[in-house]
């Protein structure tokens, strides 16, 4: 009975003593909500930020997080709450009318993995969750790297696997790959989402999991700052070079109360450029599931906080967990403005896929601001059509506009983008049916720079069997779109072209996708899972 009257005591001491706590505050002692216009809805957290012992004075090294669920934490949902932007696709435009075909380049890869992961659990993907080119650039492609530039320009032209009637046209960039011993220092701030609405076990203990698998690949010189936000914001880490250190901060995470992201975002961005490498890679590395419901929430603000703050050279990567209550459309829009990149990671191996095998493109920037204009021969080419792109797509005048941002590009990342093309059948044979230009900036630099690459229609087709396996993963994505552009396109052609240019596969993710296509034809024939 004692044990019982002391928990009470506790946890009513615990309950006074967070009701009475100030609102939280920056590493200097300033009050964040009435700095940044936020108005707080949680009690401030206690103070946590004694710095370890030995530690320099303002570290800013929290010893323990207390193992404790915050009584006012959100329900979770139960029922799908999950958002995806919405978008049209592209239509054939005429040639003689429209020649030219302009739109940033899109290196994100979070709409695979998240269709991967409806497919496994055995239903079909919303059809604004599928993002066409991220799911063909999920991929890695083996193409010959730039001799000059940082990035490479192929291309090539088919018959188009669902209208036959109809060309295939292929536009690839191949970006420079670099040892990792080679590239710039990295002042790194991981923002994490410690909110009610992250425990579940595909959140925060997958994302604590995914940051440990970046912290063992770090290298002498890089540093670590740890920023967390709920209801409040912490910097439990400032300029950490100690991996044991950075491992045990994380390992300390818990999940508890609202989600204050923009305050969170703010406080990143502070350590970002508290730290700031000059000529090294400044970035903050938002993990979340995107429900930002304290502060700065709507779209609009966080994107004119986010593009503001690029100008800094500090570059904002987003990586989404967990389902139910994905905000996939605010995490898109996050990276985009950021200059950054967009992953989702639905799984242990895509965490290592992410934080390790693809660490240097995700991480360390080439090619800033890249756009591609496609320049169509209306003698050649009667009509043609973007497939995918749609929310990246730009005004012919944007091309040579250095101030209009676009995508960027990672060392060693590629990407690819098809048009269908509707060709002149009166056309002589062998005039160039397009030319491709590209615009980049050197990272840091303001003004672009500027290559072109001619499409030949009797070139090399010695990376052919890239561009099937592309062309195959367009046409199974044209259907779990329901695109109205899917023509002929079928499961089972997709799936045996995949299947016949899987390559050498050393990461095993084209068979992997063979094996999902089989899947999703299974469950487009099965009318219970489409009307779930």
């Amino acid at each position: 009975m004692r044990k019982k009257y002391a928990a009470l005591l506790v946890a009513l001491a615990l309950a006074v003593s967070l009701a009475g706590c100030a609102a939280p505050a920056s590493p200097n002692g300033e009050d964040q909500s009435s700095r940044y216009n936020i108005t707080p809805t949680e009690p401030a957290a206690p103070d946590m930020s004694a710095p370890i012992a030995g530690e320099a004075d303002g570290a800013n090294v929290v010893t323990e997080v207390e193992d404790v669920q915050s009584a006012q934490a959100p329900p979770m949902p139960t029922e799908n709450a999950e958002v995806y932007g919405r978008f049209t696709e592209s239509a054939f435009k005429k040639t003689e009318l429209n020649p030219l075909s302009t739109f940033s380049i899109d290196v994100d890869t979070a709409s695979y993995s998240n269709v991967r992961r409806y497919l496994n659990e055995g239903a079909l993907p919303p059809a604004d969750a599928v993002r066409i080119e991220e799911m063909i650039n999920y991929f890695v492609y083996d193409y010959p790297q730039p001799k000059e530039d940082p990035v490479n320009i192929l291309t090539q032209i088919s018959e188009c696997p669902w209208n036959t009637e109809n060309k295939l046209a292929a536009v690839a960039l191949q970006g420079k790959s670099a040892e990792m011993s080679s590239l710039p220092r990295s002042n790194l701030v991981f923002l994490v989402d410690v909110s009610g609405s992250m425990d579940e076990p595909d959140k925060l203990p997958l994302l604590v999991s995914s940051l440990n698998k970046l912290t063992g690949n770090l290298r002498d010189g890089d540093i670590v700052s740890l920023v967390t936000y709920s209801g409040w914001t912490d910097v439990l880490l400032s300029g950490e070079r100690d991996k044991r250190k950075i491992l045990s901060a994380l390992d300390r995470l818990r999940p508890e109360g609202s989600t204050d992201g923009g305050s969170g975002i703010m406080l990143a961005y502070e350590q970002a450029e508290k730290h700031f490498i000059e000529n090294g890679n400044n970035r903050v590395i938002l993990c979340t599931d995107g429900d930002f419901n304290v502060g700065v929430t709507e779209n609009s603000s966080l994107e004119e906080m986010i593009a503001k703050k690029r100008e800094t050279g500090v570059y904002l990567s987003v990586i989404g967990f967990g389902s139910g209550n994905l905000k996939d459309d605010r995490m898109e829009m996050l990276a985009d403005k950021g200059n950054g990149n967009y992953s989702y990671v639905d799984s242990e191996s895509e965490g290592e896929r992410v934080m390790v095998g693809q660490m240097s493109g995700t991480l360390f920037t080439i090619a800033d601001d890249v756009k591609i204009q496609v320049v169509f021969d209306p003698e050649t080419v009667t009509s043609y059509r973007l497939i995918g792109y749609d929310n990246r797509r730009l005004n012919d005048e944007d091309f040579t506009d250095d101030r209009k941002d676009a995508g960027e590009m990672g060392a060693g990342q590629s990407v690819t983008a098809l048009y269908e093309l509707v060709m002149n059948p009166e056309a002589s044979d062998g005039a160039p049916p397009f030319v491709v230009k590209v615009r980049y900036k050197q990272p840091g630099q303001q003004e672009s720079r500027e290559i072109s690459r001619a499409c030949n229609l009797a070139q090399d087709s010695a990376y052919s069997g890239e561009f099937a396996f592309a062309s195959a993963v367009a046409e199974a994505a044209l259907l779990l779109r329901s695109s109205e552009y899917a023509g002929n396109a079928s499961f089972e052609r997709a799936i045996s072209r995949a299947n016949a240019n899987t390559g050498g596969d050393p990461d095993g993710f084209r068979t992997e996708f063979v094996e999902l296509m089989k899947r999703a034809q299974t469950l487009m024939r099965d009318p219970v899972r489409q009307a779930e």
